[in-house]
């Protein structure tokens, strides 16, 4: 479990991510609404090398962003119900890209075999705090979660 302070913390974290990140990771963020997952994906554009401006592409589902180390494909799949296997989402999760999925578990079985999951915790009291946990699903995703941990440690010593 990470314990961020604030904003700046959270940020800090997600570049970590964008710089560790290889080709076909596929990272799940889960929380409530306002815990600040798009300000994650931000974060991890950010430490891909992208310049672009990142939104939540809610409406859209898919926002691919391909200027920096690797294409980042930013998924918001809170308003799928049902037909998910019909988007060709495995595309995407097998391809040379980094997967970063808003509201993951909607998916169900269209979720990808190998993937991390990051949950976001708002802390009660003050508002900027959050609790990161990180849960690996597959063999990909354990050398993904060392790599952040280890990324993250480093930039922390």
């Amino acid at each position: 479990m990470f314990t961020l302070q604030d904003l700046s913390a959270t940020e800090n974290f997600a570049r970590v991510i964008g710089k560790v990140a290889k080709p076909g990771d596929n990272l799940v963020l889960t929380g409530e609404l306002g815990a600040g997952k798009t300000t994650l994906t931000k974060g991890i554009a950010q430490g891909l090398g992208i310049q672009e401006m990142v939104k939540s592409p809610t409406y859209t589902i898919i926002q691919e962003y391909m200027s920096g180390r690797l294409p980042l494909y930013h998924m918001d799949v809170y308003r799928i119900e049902t037909g998910a296997w019909d988007l060709g989402l495995d595309e995407y999760f097998e391809g040379e890209g980094l997967c970063v999925i808003e509201w993951g578990k909607q998916l169900q079985e269209a979720l990808p075999l190998d993937y991390l999951e990051l949950v976001i915790e708002k802390d009660p009291v003050n508002q900027n705090k959050r609790e990161l946990t990180l849960r690996a699903f597959g063999r990909q995703a354990e050398a993904f979660k060392d790599s952040i941990k280890k990324g993250w440690e480093q930039q922390n010593v």
